[in-house]
C-alpha cells in the first residue's frame, strides 16, 4: 500500500517512535531477564528490534548489540520470502524461528523468533528477537570456536521459518527435535522460550501502540521518522566530497595452513561519494573459502558491518545526539559484493565463523572513511575472540562461550578505548563471580596488557590479559584474528600491537596457538593464557601533551623507557618529568 500522501504532525511522529524504541528496549530487559545463559544474560548477546510487514526496520533494542538487532529486518525479510515460496501464510498466533544465513540471519546460532502483529485481521509489523545460543548441535560443542566445518551442514541445525506455534498452538514435535539435537538444552531451550515470552511482549505492546493512535496516523508516522533519518544520512554524505576512497586490511586466516588460499586474505572496502548517496564496493576481497566457516554472510553481517560503521562515524551521537534507527538510515547506502567472494559467499559454503572476519570489515570501511573524514574516525581496532570452553560430565555437557576484548585505536582528541569489544560487537564480558560459580573454570588472571599500544599524539586503546584455568578435564575450541596484521596507526601514529595465545598443559609444556583452535582436549590444570591486542595510535607521538605520556607512566601502562623512545618525554626514576631533557629529545627527533 502506497502511504507517501499520508500525513502527521511531528509531535506525534516523534511520540509514536518514542515508543517504538522504549518497546523495543523493554523487550530486550524482559530477554535479558529471563534467560538462562550467561552469554544473553551478562555478555548480552542478543537483539530485539520491531520491523514493519514489509520487512523495514522501524526501532531496535539500544542496549543491545548491533550485530544481533541490525540484522532483525533481514531475518524477517528472509522469513517472508521462503513462506510465500512455500506457499505458507503467517496467521495470529503463529511463532516462528529462523537462522538461516542465507537467508537474513547473521550465522547459525543466532536464532531470531518472530511474532507477528495484526491489526483487525490485517498483518502490521513483526516484534522479533535474537540472541547467541550456546549450542546449536554443531559437530563439537558450543556455538563458536567451530572454525573446521567444512559445510553449512556441519554448523549445526538450520531452521528456515519454522513455526514453533502455530495459531497459538504450540508445534510440540519441532521442540523435541532441539531437546534431543542440542547440547545443554535446558539453557539452549530455555533462552530460546525467553526470546519467545519477550517478543510476544513486544507485539502485544506493540498492538496497544497501533489501537491508541489508529492504523492510519500509526503507519503516516513511521514513514515520517524513516524519511527523517534518510534525510540524516543523505545530509551527512553529502557533506563529505565526491570521489573514492579505498582501503585495504587483512585478516589472519588459518595461519598453520599450508593452503595460501586459507590464511593472510585481503578485504577490500572503496566507497564512492556521489552528493547524498554512497556506494560500498567490496570488489576485491578475497574468494570464499568453500570449505572452512570464515565467510560473511552478505545480509546479516557483511551490510551491518557497513552500515553501522558509516552510521557511527557521519551521525555519531556526541555530535548529532539521538539519532532513530531504521530502514531510512540505510537507504542512501548501497553495497556490491562479487557474488562467491568471502563477503558473499554461496551456499552451503559454511559461515559460522564469520564473527571476527566482519569485525574486521568494520574496521577497512573506517580505513577507507579516514581518507574522507579524518576527525571523525578511530586507528585500526584490536579484533576480539571468542573460546567455546566445554566438557562432559556423567553423560551431561556443560558449554560456556567467553568473548574477550579487544581495544579502539586512538582518535582526533581522545586516546583508544581499552580492552572493550569493538565496532559491531558491543557485548559485555562475563564477571568472573558468575564464571566461577557455575563452571570448573578459574580466572587466574584479569588485567590490562600494559606497555603494549600503537603510540601517537592519540594514543591506541591497551588490550587485556586473561587466564582460564581448567578445574577439570574439558575441551576448547578457540575463534579469533590479529595474531598476523597489527592495527593499523593513522596520521603518524605507530601502528597497534599483536594479539596472542598461549596453552599452557599442567606438565609445563607451553604451546603457542593461532587465531583459530579447532576442538581441543584438555586437562585438568592446562591454562589458557590469553593477550588481547593494542589500537593503533592517531597523530604523530611526539606531539603527545608530555603530561599525558606522565600520567600512563604513573599509571604502570606505559614504561619510562618507552616514554623516552616512543614519545621523546623524559621522566626521572622519581616519575617527574624532565622538561629540558624532554625537548632535547622532540628537537632531535624533528631534525630526523
Amino acid at each position: 500500500m502506497k502511504k507517501d500522501n499520508l500525513k502527521v504532525d511531528h509531535v506525534t511522529a516523534s511520540v509514536i517512535q518514542g515508543a517504538l524504541e522504549n518497546i523495543a528496549v523493554e523487550m530486550g530487559y524482559k530477554l535479558m531477564r529471563m534467560s538462562y545463559s550467561s552469554i544473553i544474560r551478562e555478555s548480552e548477546d542478543f537483539g530485539a528490534a520491531l520491523v514493519d510487514s514489509e520487512g523495514r526496520g522501524l526501532a531496535e533494542s539500544a542496549q543491545s548489540t548491533p550485530l544481533q538487532s541490525g540484522p532483525i529486518p533481514g531475518y524477517v525479510r528472509g522469513v517472508l520470502r521462503i513462506l510465500a515460496e512455500r506457499g505458507e501464510s503467517i496467521e495470529p498466533g503463529d511463532v516462528i524461528m529462523h537462522n538461516d544465513a542465507y537467508a537474513g540471519a547473521s550465522h547459525g546460532p543466532d536464532v531470531g523468533f518472530i511474532v507477528p502483529v495484526f491489526h483487525n485481521d490485517s498483518l502490521i509489523a513483526f516484534a522479533t528477537t535474537t540472541a547467541h545460543h550456546l549450542d546449536i548441535g554443531a559437530l563439537t560443542p558450543g556455538s563458536c570456536g567451530i572454525v573446521d566445518a567444512i559445510d553449512a551442514y556441519a554448523e549445526g541445525l538450520q531452521f528456515k521459518a519454522i513455526k514453533v506455534y502455530e495459531k497459538g498452538q504450540k508445534v510440540t514435535p519441532v521442540w523435541h527435535i532441539l531437546h534431543d539435537n542440542i547440547r545443554v538444552s535446558d539453557l539452549v531451550v530455555g533462552d530460546m522460550e525467553a526470546q519467545i515470552a519477550a517478543a510476544r511482549f513486544g507485539a502485544e505492546q506493540l498492538g496497544e501502540l497501533i489501537d491508541r493512535y489508529g492504523r492510519t496516523t500509526f503507519d503516516a508516522a513511521c514513514d515520517a521518522v524513516m524519511n527523517y533519518a534518510e534525510r540524516l544520512m543523505r545530509q551527512a554524505i553529502a557533506a563529505l566530497p565526491n570521489g573514492r576512497y579505498s582501503a585495504t586490511t587483512y585478516i589472519d586466516g588459518y595461519l598453520d595452513d599450508p593452503n595460501p588460499a586459507r590464511r593472510e586474505l585481503p578485504l577490500v572496502v572503496t566507497i564512492n561519494i556521489k552528493d547524498d548517496e554512497m556506494l560500498v564496493d567490496l570488489t576485491g576481497t578475497t574468494p570464499q573459502v568453500s570449505d572452512r566457516p570464515i565467510n560473511m554472510p552478505l545480509e546479516g553481517t557483511v551490510d551491518i558491518a557497513i552500515w553501522l560503521t558509516v552510521r557511527s562515524v557521519l551521525l555519531d551521537t556526541e555530535t548529532h545526539g539521538h539519532i532513530p534507527v531504521n530502514d531510512g538510515l540505510v537507504r542512501p547506502i548501497k553495497i556490491v559484493a562479487p557474488e562467491g567472494c568471502l563477503a558473499n559467499p554461496v551456499f552451503p559454503a559454511p559461515t559460522i565463523a564469520r564473527f571476527c572476519p566482519g569485525n574486521q570489515l568494520a574496521d577497512t570501511v573506517m580505513k577507507a572513511l579516514a581518507e574522507v573524514a579524518p576527525q571523525q574516525v578511530s586507528a585500526g581496532i584490536g579484533n576480539l575472540r571468542v573460546i567455546a570452553f566445554s566438557g562432559l560430565k556423567d553423560s551431561t555437557h556443560w558449554v560456556h562461550m567467553e568473548i574477550f576484548e579487544g581495544s579502539y585505536g586512538g582518535r582526533h582528541g581522545k586516546d583508544g578505548m581499552d580492552a572493550v569489544d569493538t565496532l559491531y560487537a558491543n557485548t559485555r564480558n562475563n564477571p568472573i563471580e558468575d564464571i566461577e560459580s557455575h563452571l570448573p573454570l578459574r580466572v587466574s588472571r584479569y588485567e590490562l596488557r600494559e606497555d603494549v599500544c600503537g603510540a601517537g599524539e592519540w594514543r591506541g586503546g591497551f588490550g587485556s590479559i586473561r587466564e582460564f584455568e581448567y578445574l577439570s578435564d574439558g575441551a576448547a575450541a578457540v575463534e579469533g584474528e590479529g595474531h598476523h596484521f597489527s592495527p593499523w596507526g593513522f596520521r603518524g601514529g605507530d601502528d597497534g600491537g599483536v594479539a596472542s595465545l598461549n596453552l599452557a598443559r599442567v606438565d609445563g609444556e607451553i604451546q603457542e596457538m593461532p587465531s583459530k583452535v579447532p576442538h581441543t582436549t584438555l586437562n585438568a590444570g592446562d591454562r589458557f593464557v590469553c593477550v588481547g591486542p593494542a589500537g593503533g595510535g592517531y597523530g604523530d607521538p611526539f606531539q603527545r601533551d608530555p603530561t599525558r605520556v606522565l600520567m600512563d607512566v604513573k599509571d604502570g601502562l606505559v614504561s619510562r623507557q618507552s616514554a623516552e623512545r616512543d614519545y621523546g618525554v623524559a621522566i626521572t626514576k622519581e616519575l617527574i618529568l624532565d622538561d629540558s631533557a624532554t625537548a632535547t629529545l622532540r628537537q632531535t627527533h624533528s631534525g630526523k
